[in-house]
């Protein structure tokens, strides 16, 4: 149980010299480190060994050693230190080539493919003391409440109407097509609204129960209703199911252009008319004004602007 007699006795100066005396091993070195008279560590030593009931440092020969629980107060006692300074130093200022900080990030896998892997590359080019924690949209994600809870900084996705209640930027509007394989009979045909109803679609599984996505809102909305007969929850995976079949995968332009190079498939114009597909970045007003956060979002807006084709532009 923690005595808050005793944690009332601790602060951040008694930390820092104790990190310092115990990394350096000299009380002296310690001094000229902090810049302050060697009487005045000593006497914060003897404050830190009463606190502790340890002696922390203790001759050996001609110097001094760190004795076992003094060795085991090195790492958390400099673990404080790296949370203080950036406790305040994110209000101040960010300093990506300094910085520590963690970024969570939810995108839908929706995304154009290069758009993650060039994303992480800029930002441990320039914060490469930076962790990155990327989740999917899951469907047992509510990724409003993660905003808000602090367990994910930004979420990346298309919506056709985002919440009210998040901040959002917006990155690219996409056009809406078809991947089919070179074997799909509209290669030859073409299609009509009604035979593309009819073929055979794959699309990727809700985001949570009873979400219908941006394809089959928009469908619903027009009285009318898709033929799906595959879902799957790895976007990822679909244009190589798509090139082995003669199954319909109906998203962006930007992502299904990327596929055509790899893979015996073609881009098709939609026969059914769909608004452009948007794509957001999404926040909540708890990290509004992080300077870390600002800078993610700086990232992300970059990314976006360098990947997408002119015409997505246009949004």
């Amino acid at each position: 149980m923690t005595d808050p007699t005793l944690l009332d006795k601790i602060d951040l100066h008694l930390i820092r010299v104790l990190n310092t005396v115990l990394s350096e091993g000299s009380v002296s070195r310690a001094a000229v480190r902090l810049g302050m008279h060697q009487p005045a560590v000593s006497a914060a030593l003897r404050r830190l060994r009463e606190l502790a009931g340890d002696p922390l440092l203790v001759r050996s020969g001609a110097g001094m050693v760190a004795t076992d629980a003094g060795l085991r107060m090195i790492e958390p006692s400099a673990r404080i230190l790296r949370d203080a300074e950036q406790l305040f130093s994110d209000a101040r200022g960010f300093d990506p080539a300094r910085s520590e900080v963690t970024f969570r990030l939810a995108a839908s896998d929706y995304l154009d493919p290069f758009f993650l892997p060039q994303l992480v590359a800029r930002i441990k080019a320039q914060a490469p003391q930076a962790r990155i924690d990327m989740r999917g949209l899951s469907d047992d994600a509510n990724y409003q409440t993660h905003l808000a809870e602090g367990r994910v900084d930004v979420v990346i996705g298309n919506w056709a109407s985002p919440p009210d209640e998040l901040h959002m930027g917006r990155l690219f509007g996409d056009e809406v097509v078809c991947l089919v394989s070179n074997e799909h009979p509209a290669c030859r045909r073409g299609w009509e609204p009604d035979t593309w109803l009819a073929a055979e679609h794959i699309a990727p599984t809700p985001t949570h129960p009873g979400a219908k996505g941006f394809i089959d809102e928009h469908l619903a909305s027009l009285g009318l209703a898709r033929k799906v007969v595959a879902r799957c929850p790895h976007f990822g995976l679909i244009p190589a199911m798509v090139a082995s079949s003669l199954l319909v995968l109906t998203t962006g332009r930007q992502y299904c252009d990327r596929f055509v190079s790899q893979l015996p498939v073609q881009v098709l114009p939609c026969p059914i008319e769909f608004p452009r597909m948007m794509y957001y970045q999404l926040w909540h007003e708890r990290t509004h004004a992080s300077a870390s956060g600002r800078w993610l979002r700086e990232r992300v807006r970059d990314v976006a602007l360098s990947l997408r084709p002119e015409a997505a532009r246009l949004v």
